[in-house]
């Protein structure tokens, strides 16, 4: 791919919780807010990670700016984010990216037995 062809959004959101976000029904309500993020329109991917000292970042992918900004703007989404600030993050934080390049390996491509259990 070419610097420029792909209009993707990448959204990185870190938090860190608070001892009592899971108490307050986080797990749910993150459960929730991924499956409807999946069904929006455009939705390309949806990952999160948590490092050893508890800070967590999920990377949502939507295809274009438009479907971005219209995750962005879904009203439960919104709801959400105003519940989480109140009752699930003890800090949080956006970065909203557009992919400029990608490249992808993977090596079954290349030798099909590799990574076959």
């Amino acid at each position: 791919m070419e610097p420029g062809e792909d209009q993707s959004v990448v959204t990185a959101f870190g938090s860190r919780l608070r001892d009592d976000a899971e108490a307050n029904g986080y797990g749910e309500l993150a459960a929730h807010l991924e499956a409807r993020a999946r069904q929006m329109p455009g939705f390309v991917d949806f990952k999160t990670f948590v490092a050893d000292d508890g800070e967590r970042v999920s990377l949502v992918t939507f295809d274009s700016v438009a479907h971005h900004e219209a995750w962005r703007d879904d009203p439960e989404h919104r709801a959400a984010q105003e519940q989480g600030r109140r009752a699930f993050y003890l800090t949080s934080s956006v970065t909203v990216c557009r992919v400029l390049r990608r490249r992808h390996f993977d090596a079954r491509d290349r030798f099909p037995s590799q990574g076959e259990p």
